[in-house]
């Protein structure tokens, strides 16, 4: 008896599930070079302040405040989740097929609503970006054209702040978990779509406590910055996938501290 549609398409999950990932990384990253909306041109800004930053580079801007519309608002959320996928699917996607191939061994389809659980995750957080946008926005504290923090000082505590997260045991656990989610995802296994959401929410939330200050970071090179994206998208995915990744972890910390602690310095000689 020949196979439905649905079961031949069924019995090549594994392929079904790379093409989603690799079709929403690729659509993310041509919406934010097209400039996700805003009227900007990423790869003319990252071009003009280079892999510093306008920030770390010192380029001049005016920064006053900058009240939102809601269409903005909708907007930046936009930018910044699909900024988020096109950043976070890459290091997610061997978790994502893993999870398949543990479902597939029950019978169950490609799990699409596992990775929609984890975007889901990733959704919430850029809700938050976008209210911190705002607020930093309506202060005057971020540059409107390069989309960074207006000062060197905050800029010195974001980095400080990030490199200390880095240390931390909530940053070990979250990423151990990242680097090997088999025992959680074996535990945690059930059938059904909605149980697979669940899952990939809670993959997500282990995701966004490893790497939510990485993230603070493009405040400080630019949040449409493409230099910055693309290093810190490369970071993670060493980070995650590399072996010693944990040591990686911790040498960025430090690293991320001295740089704060060398840009406070010169903002204290420049005053």
């Amino acid at each position: 008896m020949q196979r439905s549609t649905v079961e031949r398409l069924l019995a090549r999950d594994r392929m079904i599930v790379i093409a989603a990932l690799a079709l929403s990384v690729f659509i993310s990253a041509w919406y934010i070079l097209q400039g996700a909306g805003t009227g900007m041109s990423p790869t003319d800004m990252s071009a003009e302040t280079g892999p510093a930053g306008a920030l770390l580079a010192g380029i001049p801007d005016m920064i006053g405040p900058h009240m939102w519309s809601l269409r903005y608002a909708v907007t930046v959320f936009i930018m910044w989740w699909l900024m988020m996928v096109a950043m976070m699917v890459p290091s997610a996607a061997p978790t994502v097929l893993l999870y398949g191939a543990l479902q597939r061994e029950r019978g169950a389809g490609p799990p699409l609503e596992f990775l929609a659980g984890y975007l889901a995750i990733w959704a919430l957080f850029s809700f938050a970006a976008t209210i911190i946008q705002a607020i930093l926005g309506a202060g005057g504290m971020i540059s409107v054209m390069y989309m960074s923090l207006a000062t060197a000082f905050m800029g010195a505590v974001v980095l400080i702040g990030a490199g200390l997260f880095q240390l931390s045991p909530l940053k070990s656990v979250c990423l151990d978990h990242c680097r090997s989610p088999v025992a959680s995802l074996t535990k945690h296994r059930r059938t059904g779509r909605a149980a697979a959401f669940r899952m990939g929410l809670l993959h997500g939330r282990y995701c966004l406590g490893c790497c939510w200050a990485l993230m603070a970071l493009l405040f400080v090179g630019g949040i449409m910055n493409i230099w910055w994206i693309a290093a810190i998208t490369a970071y993670i995915a060493a980070e995650k996938l590399a072996p010693g990744g944990k040591w990686v972890s911790r040498i960025m910390g430090g690293a991320l501290i001295v740089c704060g602690l060398v840009l406070l310095l010169k903002t204290a000689e420049a005053v």
